[in-house]
């Protein structure tokens, strides 16, 4: 087998960056649903943009992050931060919401609260925006534009109704197997180049491939914190 060229190097460099991306969402998915696993934490829906995510008050991390500052459903104004890019994107799409679109949560002890949309602004990130103790406000926060951390983006929901909490979304995990799909897909992406690579240098890719795909297996069953890895590429992605 000859040695692997400067474009086969180039190649497996990108594979290997690509492949740490990949180690970050598979982790992070991973240790949600471990964190996640038999505990009724509250969750977010948005049906006009296909949210269904559980809600922590320890990381924003770990997916969407109610402030611990703000104040519960009926007793203040709820803040929660997501991530756009990276670690699960919960809010990718907040930015296609529009006015009189239904905001739900799930809140074990409280119920099902529905709110309606009614405000939707950017401001700079230094932006100080303050919970108030007896609001009826939903307040979704996340960065602005995709990939920069320069502003936010702030989506403003008004209470709208209360009901009794709907179980099946508490109890549910649509993210369940994300982990094995990235998995999935960077083996089947990944074997494709090999295929059609030059078969001098094939199998370099391959290899490169195949050591990647089982480190995301592991981390798939043996996950550790996704900030870990991203903490290490932060300079490839400046924003959330």
């Amino acid at each position: 087998m000859n040695r692997p060229t400067i474009t086969t190097i180039i190649v497996i460099i990108c594979l290997l960056i690509i492949g740490l991306y990949a180690m970050g969402e598979v982790n992070y998915f991973s240790s949600k649903i471990v964190a996640e696993k038999n505990i009724e934490a509250p969750a977010i829906v948005i049906p006009s943009i296909g949210v269904n995510e559980k809600i922590n008050n320890v990381s924003l991390s770990q997916g969407v992050l109610h402030e611990p500052t703000s104040y519960k459903p009926l007793s203040g104004d709820v803040l929660l931060f997501g991530h756009r890019t990276l670690q699960g994107s919960p809010f990718l799409r907040l930015n296609e919401i529009s006015n009189g679109d239904t905001l739900l949560l799930e809140w074990p002890g409280i119920g099902e609260l529905n709110y309606n949309v009614i405000n939707s602004t950017v401001v700079p990130a230094d932006y100080q925006l303050n919970a108030v103790e007896g609001g009826n406000y939903l307040y979704l926060i996340t960065c602005d534009p995709i990939g920069s951390t320069e502003n936010r983006l702030i989506i403003q929901g008004e209470l709208n109704s209360t009901n009794p909490i709907n179980n099946e979304i508490i109890s549910s995990n649509p993210q369940e197997s994300n982990a094995l799909i990235i998995t999935a897909i960077f083996l089947v992406i990944g074997f494709v180049l090999s295929y059609f690579y030059p078969k001098d240098q094939r199998m370099y890719i391959f290899a490169t491939v195949l050591i990647i795909v089982v480190v995301l297996l592991y981390c798939c069953i043996n996950p550790i914190p996704s900030e870990l890895i991203y903490d290490k590429i932060i300079f490839l992605n400046g924003g959330i």
